[in-house]
């Protein structure tokens, strides 16, 4: 006989919209609505252990039932039936775990969405302050796509759930930031400005998302937008709090008004394989192998890179590149994915 334990059920928990659990891919039902509030207790707090009293505070903020703490020890023995089915009568929960007259919600790294969230939100701005924002690009909008809804939106009328999901939208919209900052980075400003329009509408004195749509639709060669979009935070800022744009906000409208060159948007370096020759190269026409899956850039690119003599390879993806590495006579420069700059690309090329 194997007396060997079966496995643990694998168990997510979402905040980032209604207080849910799924157990191997099957949602758990968490019973009516102080249930499911106790667990979410539970669920803010997870790893630590929570009092018995907090979570009949958090339950009845004002005026607790006479067997509150009873109640709450009923919903806890539901909720470990509903999360651990498997568990023998008698035996302690692995989940919810009894700990000194109070509870643990043991939860595996990874299986609450809100912490999820939270450490993937730090990982993609510790990437774009280290300079890589397309890591930063891709790890944010992994943050970003577990939420569901508003946080805990099934149990708004518990003051630690009004709190907790204060807390956690302020993080989301700072990710949202993050992300469109490490997209302008990417020179991803055409296609920011409709989802800035929207952000500013409805967030209309966050001053970062503001700058932000001026510095995109200024990179759109939309200068007078722009200025337009300044002056209407600066209505609104004026007309709801009697005050003035910040500094920043106003030192990016007078870049604006001259033209400064550091607004540009430059792509990446190209990169270069090494010459086989000790000698620097001249400047004769050379090989040059471009890289990209978009068929509209690598006509543009082969295009213009002929016209300067050049002769010019194309492959649409990784595999057909190393194929074309792999030809004796080299290459003199391998474009990769090389974004087209919007005001002044065909001089780009040439001063390539």
């Amino acid at each position: 006989m194997n007396d060997e334990a079966a496995p643990r059920a694998l168990i997510r928990f979402r905040l980032l919209g209604q207080v849910e659990a799924w157990r191997d891919g099957e949602r758990v039902e968490l019973g009516g609505r102080k249930q499911r509030t106790a667990l979410a207790s539970l669920l803010v707090r997870a790893g630590r252990v929570v009092s018995l009293d907090q979570i009949v505070d958090d339950l009845w903020p004002e005026h607790p039932p006479a067997r509150a703490a009873a109640t709450v020890q009923v919903f806890v023995s539901n909720l470990r039936r509903a999360l651990e089915p498997d568990r023998p009568r008698g035996a302690p929960g692995t989940v919810l775990v009894t700990a000194s007259r109070g509870y643990q919600l043991a939860a595996l790294l990874g299986s609450v969405d809100a912490q999820e969230f939270v450490r993937l939100a730090e990982q993609g701005r510790a990437a774009l302050d280290g300079d890589d924002p397309e890591r930063a690009a891709g790890v944010l909008r992994r943050a970003l796509e577990l939420w569901q809804g508003p946080a805990l939106a099934d149990v708004p009328d518990a003051p630690f759930a009004r709190a907790e999901a204060a807390r956690l939208d302020e993080l989301r919209l700072g990710a949202v930031e993050d992300r469109i900052d490490a997209d302008l980075e990417l020179g991803r400003h055409s296609a920011l400005v409709a989802e800035l329009e929207l952000q500013v509408l409805r967030h209309p004195m966050r001053e970062r998302l503001r700058a932000q749509l001026m510095l995109a639709l200024y990179r759109c060669g939309r200068q007078a937008d722009a200025l337009q979009a300044y002056r209407a935070g600066r209505r609104v800022l004026r007309d709801e709090l009697g005050l003035e744009p910040g500094s920043a906000l106003r030192e990016l409208e007078k870049a604006v008004l001259r033209h400064d060159p550091d607004l540009a948007w430059e792509p990446p370096a190209p990169v270069m394989l090494p010459s086989a020759a000790e000698e620097p190269p001249g400047d004769e026409p050379g090989r040059v192998l471009v890289v990209d899956d978009s068929g509209v850039n690598r006509r543009l690119l082969v295009a213009a890179l002929t016209e300067l003599g050049h002769e010019v390879h194309a492959a649409e993806n990784g595999r057909r590149a190393l194929e074309l590495l792999r030809d004796p006579g080299g290459y003199d420069l391998v474009l990769l994915d090389l974004m087209m700059p919007v005001m002044d690309g065909w001089a780009f090329h040439r001063e390539l």
